[in-house]
């Protein structure tokens, strides 16, 4: 078994992913000597503790950083400033600070000019997850086969990169580094704009006369049962994404607004030539992802 990678694992945040990855750490042994934990509540870490997934837990953030030499953000974006507000002096020199975060622009505006000379700020996102949330939800297989983007500022040490990505390798992630705001834009139509669509595709027959939404809760098909799945996801982590990737996420909208009343006009005139062809681009790309594995 190779070294671990760190001596001290600082995890802010202890829901899907940051207990995912301190599952990874307890069985493997080749991410970090020591893991620590902090979340914002007592009660978060005493089921942290129950759990039996980390070796230390600390409700203080500044606590939880000293003597870490790799900090990991896994709370919602929103919170990254007053976070990285609240460790920066305590972090110790030559560390790597690290996140999760779905968004990355935000993320550099919010922690980069609060990181300490010496300290290297490597920005990551492992895209996995479900809809499930809370120290309970992670499990130790969640990345495996799947990717996690990179975006470093100019600048970041070489080293400090590469042991980020060595993390996630032996996460089981796939790498890919990625220019931050392009990052935001892919991720913008992938999974910012799905998650969208099905708040608001729930919103919406939540909003029916109650006899309609009892029929739809009845009979709900499997197109309306999977965004439900997605509706489930945890609302604070989605709130803070769509807040911070604005610009991005309108964008995304706007063509596919667009693009759903091209679909409309097509339904009214009796287009059928367009709705299929639309139809079939939607087979397409579903067997491309099945190709890739990323289904």
């Amino acid at each position: 078994m190779p070294e671990p990678l760190f001596e001290r694992l600082a995890l802010l945040g202890i829901g899907l992913i940051g207990s995912s990855v301190a599952r990874i750490a307890r069985e493997h042994g080749h991410i970090a000597r020591e893991v620590v934990a902090n979340a914002r509540t007592q009660k978060t870490l005493d089921r942290v503790v129950h759990l039996g997934i980390v070796d230390r837990v600390e409700l203080d953030p500044a606590r939880a950083v000293a003597g870490a030499d790799c900090v990991m953000l896994c709370a919602p974006v929103g919170a990254y400033a007053e976070l990285a507000a609240a460790i920066a002096p305590h972090l110790a020199p030559g560390a790597i600070l690290t996140d999760v975060g779905s968004t990355k622009q935000s993320v550099i505006r919010d922690l980069g000019p609060l990181v300490p000379d010496g300290v290297h700020f490597v920005p990551a996102h492992p895209v996995a997850g479900t809809e499930y949330s809370g120290p309970d939800a992670g499990f130790s297989t969640l990345f495996e086969g799947r990717w996690c983007l990179l975006t470093p500022p100019p600048g970041t040490d070489e080293a400090a990169v590469g042991k980020v990505a060595e993390l996630w390798r032996r996460c089981g992630s796939l790498i890919e580094t990625m220019e931050p705001a392009h990052h935001d834009r892919v991720l913008a139509i992938v999974s910012h704009l799905p998650h969208l669509l099905a708040f608001t595709i729930c919103g919406t027959a939540d909003d029916l006369a109650d006899e309609s939404r009892q029929q739809v809760l009845k009979f709900a098909a499997s197109g309306f049962r999977d965004f439900t799945r997605i509706a489930a996801s945890d609302p604070v982590m989605w709130r803070d994404v769509f807040l911070n990737n604005r610009e991005a996420l309108l964008e995304m909208l706007a063509r596919f607004t667009e693009d759903a009343q091209a679909m409309a006009r097509a339904v009214r005139w009796g287009d059928g030539s367009y709705i299929e062809d639309k139809i079939l681009r939607g087979r397409k790309i579903r067997q491309s992802l099945i190709e890739l594995k990323q289904a």
